[in-house]
């Protein structure tokens, strides 16, 4: 056994809430790393948000303005496109990231390449007209947004000792509520101009990455040994995990489940407004807006009690086993009252279980890892069940949709949201 194998496996018999997997130590970072939380704060903000709420909220307005006939089948059709390209490219970048040696460190070039691909393919978008050429150029938004999300997230593993991981998680939980439901209730406001609101979109995604990069400073790895192409390197960076990895693939069960069940009901928003509960356009975007700012300050204040409390307690599965169960009890309330208040009853006990759930899962993702020399890939990986589950999560919605009407969305986002809580609750390396 190699002297990493070694290491990799004391790793995980050190004990329950343990954490060796980490390149910064506890008395080498004895400060919180202001600058380096500020920047995972915004680090949701620069892709997820912009091109988040795009899918979920305008790209539904445009092809129902262009094919209302065949909207949700469009919808579904976008997600399973972009669900391949996803799965593909998240494994990929992480893997790449981790072995890139540059001047401008391991994860800036993918960050920067993949923001300047997701704003000029939102760009382009905007000004088509055809429903086909949508999806094909989403093709490259979906692959530049994972690029982003695979090299971003492990600057935590790269830059936080294992005593701030909670913290910085936490930070990272707050700006990722913001990008969910922030920029949900931004493009809301754009429901009458669906054009004005993707070039918001691409703008803010530039921006909001750039100040992401200054914050960051990330410096050049050149120092670090090159990793050498042979057939161990290639299997340890390119592949799944396979050595005392039970944990982290229950971990990356849980996370798919349960962004399958809450991206089921997300992504159909504003047609479970119109089409489910009957309102108009205007009413509905109003209802939107409503349900967005629910979904954000209640998040937001979750996100905030969330990580100080887990590390107060030095739990961080019990907080992420309830956040999703309570998302899958969210959903009985629309379930059996099509009504608008119900689904705001919906957005109240979700918010709650969102918001807990990112401020915690970003630090039971840390501790489950393999390995920190592949935290890019790894978390990629858990990365990639986000993703593939937001994608599939709208495919699905479709074809259920199209069986069986609007309410029986929420019947399938109980049913995930019960799996993912129990593979969570199934976790033994962390407390």
């Amino acid at each position: 056994m190699s002297k990493e194998d070694k290491t990799d496996k004391q790793a995980v018999k050190a004990g329950v809430g343990v954490v060796t997997n980490a390149k910064v130590k506890d008395e080498e970072q004895p400060k919180l790393p202001w600058m380096v939380s500020s920047a995972m704060f915004l680090a949701p903000l620069c892709w997820y948000g912009p091109i988040g709420s795009t899918r979920s909220v305008l790209i539904p307005q445009l092809f129902a303005q262009l094919d209302p006939v065949h909207k949700v089948w469009a919808v579904g059709i976008l997600a399973t496109v972009a669900s391949i390209t996803g799965a593909i490219a998240n494994l990929l970048f992480g893997a790449f990231s981790d072995v890139t040696r540059t001047r401008f460190g391991k994860r800036k070039p993918y960050i920067v390449v993949g923001t300047i691909a997701i704003a000029i393919s939102l760009i382009v978008i905007a000004n088509v007209k055809s429903i086909m050429a949508i999806i094909l150029i989403w093709i490259i938004a979906a692959a530049a947004e994972n690029a982003i999300a695979a090299a971003i997230y492990p600057q935590i593993s790269d830059r936080v000792a294992p005593k701030w991981r909670g913290t910085v998680s936490t930070f990272y939980g707050v700006g990722f509520t913001i990008a969910q439901q922030g920029f949900a209730l931004l493009a809301a406001q754009f429901l009458g101009n669906v054009k004005m609101g993707i070039y918001f979109m691409a703008g803010s995604t530039v921006v909001l990455a750039i100040i992401h990069l200054l914050l960051i400073q990330e410096k050049g790895n050149m120092d670090e040994p090159k990793v050498a192409i042979n057939k161990d390197t290639l299997k340890k960076y390119f592949f799944f995990p396979t050595h005392d990895a039970r944990d982290f693939y229950l971990a990356l069960t849980g996370k798919f489940f349960m962004v399958v069940g809450s991206t089921i009901v997300t992504t159909f928003l504003l047609f479970l407004f119109t089409d489910y509960i009957g309102q108009g356009t205007a009413e509905a975007g109003k209802s939107i807006s409503i349900f967005s700012s629910i979904m954000l300050i209640i998040g937001v204040i979750f996100a905030l009690i969330g990580g100080p409390l887990a590390d107060k307690l030095n739990r961080v599965k019990a907080p992420v086993v309830i956040a999703t169960f309570a998302l899958g009890f969210a959903a009985l309330f629309p379930l059996f009252v099509q009504k608008p208040w119900a689904m705001f009853v919906y957005a109240v006990i979700a918010a709650f279980g969102n918001g807990l759930y990112n401020s915690v899962d970003g630090a039971l993702n840390m501790d489950v890892l393999p390995s920190s020399d592949t935290a890019g890939k790894d978390l990629g990986l858990i990365n990639l069940a986000n993703t593939l589950g937001q994608m599939l999560g709208a495919m699905v919605a479709s074809a259920i949709v199209a069986a069986f009407g609007y309410g029986a969305i929420f019947i399938f986002a109980i049913a995930m949201e019960l799996v993912g809580g129990i593979a969570i609750a199934m976790i033994k390396r962390v407390r």
